[in-house]
């Protein structure tokens, strides 16, 4: 039996796939949106065209993210069609920590935010 190599990825897919580091970073807030917009349309139990006319865009284009088609669709866009369907999209801007030049782009979605008092 043959030996797999296996290499320790970088924490990047798509940096590990060849992508560049400003194309990576647009790539991943772009799957992190649409993540979140599947799961928003998932959640609701809603079919393809009755999301397309929530978001005012026809059944194909519904049918293109849904399957993960990120071509087509800006991050601006993307965070559109979130907030139309009720759904706050935050950006954090911080200081990169000491010792590291260049600042990293990270993306998360939460199902359930937690608001504390204060």
């Amino acid at each position: 039996m043959t030996r797999a190599t296996v290499t320790k990825g970088s924490g990047n897919v798509f940096r590990d796939l060849g992508f560049s580091k400003e194309k990576s970073a647009e790539l991943i807030l772009k799957s992190s949106l649409l993540q979140a917009l599947q799961e928003t349309i998932k959640d609701r139990g809603w079919k393809q065209v009755e999301a397309a006319a929530r978001l005012g865009i026809d059944q194909a284009e519904v049918s293109k993210f849904l399957a993960g088609q990120m071509a087509g669709f800006s991050i601006e866009r993307l965070v559109n069609f979130l907030s139309l369907l009720g759904q706050d999209v935050e950006v954090t801007v911080r200081k990169a920590p000491r010792g590291r030049q260049l600042g990293t782009v990270r993306a998360r979605t939460t199902r359930k935010l937690h608001k504390v008092a204060g």
